[in-house]
């Protein structure tokens, strides 16, 4: 089994990053958030897109982990089930802050070291993880406070 990752996820993943990469770029430079918000509004802009994009993300890690729980078996599938709601709560109740989404995508690191030590993931998922969180914690963390 590689660890190397495959070109489509490595692609696929590193595209979900540029919304985050684009909100970051539209804070840090004034005049490009300018043109933003004139072009694109305000959804699509600075500290608003990232949190919204990045309550979304998270809440999709959370399906990603549910799947690796249905190839666990009794308990540990049971208990994996019910962590792989976390994501999902902790950006219902805490998406409303860059930091703390910043922080639960490390968080989700966790679930992701276990279900690759299990078994349950891809050989090189915990390398596209790693990567992928890399690029999306500074561009969260350039919309706190």
């Amino acid at each position: 089994m590689t660890r190397r990752i495959p070109v489509a996820p490595l692609l696929l993943g590193l595209s979900g990053v540029l919304p985050f990469a684009w909100g970051a770029l539209t804070i840090l430079i004034p005049s490009v958030g300018d043109w933003s918000l004139d072009l694109l509004g305000a959804r699509l802009t600075g500290r608003t897109l990232l949190l919204l994009y990045g309550m979304v993300i998270l809440s999709f890690m959370s399906g990603v982990i549910w799947g690796f729980a249905t190839r666990a078996e009794g308990r540990h599938a049971a208990v994996l089930y019910a962590l792989s709601t976390l994501p999902s709560l902790w950006a219902l109740f805490l998406g409303f802050s860059a930091l703390a989404l910043a922080l639960g995508f490390v968080a989700l690191l966790a679930l992701d070291l276990h279900a690759q030590r299990a078994g349950l993931a891809p050989a090189w998922w915990l390398r596209l993880r790693l990567l992928l969180t890399a690029l999306v914690v500074p561009c969260l963390l350039a919309g706190w406070p």
